[in-house]
């Protein structure tokens, strides 16, 4: 039996007489008393990340949702509960499980459907198979297709009646998953991108029409960040035509009453929870808002509250005691963070990687410098205890130190492709140890040939962009060779490291990340200080 499977049992023997509570509680929410009676209300999630229990106003909770939706339905209204992806991975309460607790949670919430997010990926297929059988509601997603069949390898949309109204929705994910997730998780899928893209978002369109559907709803997680022009819900939008609704996710972009492109509304709720969407359509228009966690005053599911709360004190058990003290706050955010800039949380987590890639290859190798991906950074630390639910927290993914021995040419092409998006942010923005490099924002990053099976381009000219002083306290040589400790998603050309499944050798240290942070503060005698006050200036942005 599979460790997945075996925490699946345990909890759900835990929370079996939890599920059976599972009662509408049909409490009011932040909306006007008023008869909804014959409307289509879609309530819709994104980017929920894990955060699933209720924190008061932070993240209104699953049993909101779920109370939400007995509301509406109260009120008369058609119901369609729907979640644009990213729900599977970010905290302990979901990683845990290997994703599928996620499952659980939407089950007893009572989703209609949903699309896949990359971080779906994070777990291995076949960690997603088991997932998608658990789910009791079509996951949708019409650009992902089987490699070996050339079909849609999930669903790819489905009509939902209510009396003589027909509701068509399908389902697209970002090709970004191909390298923003593991890229031997996606090796059995092609996830079409660009022109392909929209073809099949028309396609999809035009079936649902001819099936008779009055109102056609897309699930995509595909934002609308600037490094996915070309991909995002605003391109899909002006390049297809029927798309009433297109529910977004990915950017953890808020949408509060919707973006108009043509004749499509795209709305989206940002990410964990802050809000929940809702989106009426009265036969005529279309009005979208988002209910804010700060502001919500409306009832609560006590049944899928506790069904949460079982699973929760599981992990909690699993997760107990203190991983280390810090004296100073740790900067994991996202922009400006760990995603556009040196952090101390990004020194750290690299420092720990090289000790931990040294600690494993002993006298025989030096290790001589280490890269932490940004995007593998989900959280900050303040200053204080940390425990290690929240060591998981900021490091979800399980991935293992490896090693990867590389040219200087290979090096400099690596943080070229990564600092390409400089200022914006990128997840795969180097946070370095032993390495010392400048990046002239002044010059922009020349694109040269795509890398196979991504959507990032390498470098037209290493060097040009970024300059690297020194590796491993000596000066830097392009003929040199180096030992570089990463995770193994980037040592499989995860993010823009495909250079790296280049390396002349790699090295499995089968040591987890989070194994290797605690040996490392180990090291430290369980506090992490005042040298860690302040980034340590290993990289220069000009």
């Amino acid at each position: 039996m599979s460790k997945l499977l075996k925490r699946l049992l345990a909890a759900a023997m835990s929370a079996a007489m939890i599920v059976g509570m599972s009662a509408a509680d049909a409490g009011a929410v932040c909306a006007a008393e008023k008869s909804y009676e014959g409307d289509l209300v879609v309530i819709h999630t994104n980017d929920i990340h894990g955060h699933f229990d209720t924190v008061e106003g932070e993240q209104i909770g699953i049993s909101a949702v779920t109370s939400m939706k007995n509301y509406y339905e109260s009120k008369g209204a058609d119901v369609l509960l729907v979640d644009a992806g990213d729900f599977s991975q970010g905290t302990t309460l979901v990683s845990y499980y290997d994703g599928a607790s996620a499952i659980l949670f939407m089950n007893a919430a009572g989703y209609d459907a949903v699309s896949l997010g990359n971080h779906e990926f994070d777990y291995g297929f076949g960690e997603l198979q088991v997932m998608a059988k658990f789910a009791q509601f079509p996951i949708l997603d019409a650009n992902i297709l089987s490699k070996e069949t050339g079909e849609p390898y999930f669903g790819d949309n489905k009509i939902f009646e209510f009396g003589d109204k027909k509701v068509g929705v399908f389902g697209l994910d970002t090709a970004e998953a191909q390298t923003k997730a593991s890229p031997k998780n996606v090796k059995d899928i092609t996830i079409l991108d660009g022109a392909e893209l929209y073809a099949c978002a028309q396609e999809q369109v035009d079936e649902l029409q001819a099936a008779g559907c009055d109102y056609i709803i897309c699930l995509g997680h595909l934002g609308v960040d600037d490094e996915s022009v070309g991909r995002r819900s605003v391109d899909v939008a002006a390049n297809t035509t029927g798309i009433d609704l297109f529910i977004d996710g990915h950017s953890h972009t808020e949408m509060d009453g919707g973006v108009t492109v043509g004749d499509t509304l795209i709305t989206s709720t940002g990410n964990y929870m802050a809000n929940i969407g809702v989106v009426v359509y009265d036969g005529e228009k279309t009005e979208a808002s988002l209910v804010s966690a700060k502001d919500y005053k409306g009832g609560y599911d006590a049944g899928v509250d506790a069904f949460v709360k079982a699973h929760q004190d599981i992990v909690n058990t699993a997760y107990e005691g203190l991983f280390a003290t810090t004296t100073v706050d740790l900067n994991g955010e996202r922009e400006p963070g760990v995603r556009t800039e040196e952090t101390n949380l990004g020194d750290f987590a690299a420092d720990a990687y090289l000790y931990a890639a040294q600690q494993y290859m002993g006298d025989s190798v030096t290790v001589d410098g280490a890269i932490q991906n940004g995007g593998g950074v989900r959280a900050s630390i303040p200053a204080g205890p940390i425990s290690m639910n929240t060591l998981y927290t900021v490091f979800p993914f399980g991935n293992t130190v490896s090693v990867v021995k590389v040219t200087g040419a290979q090096l400099l092409e690596a943080l070229e492709a990564s600092c390409c998006a400089v200022p914006s942010a990128l997840g795969g923005f180097p946070q370095v140890s032993g390495i010392e490099f400048t990046i002239n924002t002044a010059v922009p990053y020349a694109e040269g040939a795509q890398y196979p099976d991504s959507t990032y381009f390498a470098p037209a000219a290493p060097g040009s962009r970024v300059t690297i002083e020194k590796v491993g306290g000596r000066d830097f040589d392009l003929e040199d060779s180096y030992y570089i400790a990463v995770n193994n998603f980037m040592a499989d050309g995860g993010d823009t490291y495909y250079v790296f499944t280049q390396a002349e050798e790699v090295i499995d240290t089968g040591v987890i990340d989070a194994e290797g942070l605690i040996s490392y503060v180990g090291s430290l005698n369980g506090v992490i200080g005042e040298e860690y006050a302040a980034p340590k200036g290993n990289i220069t942005i000009k």
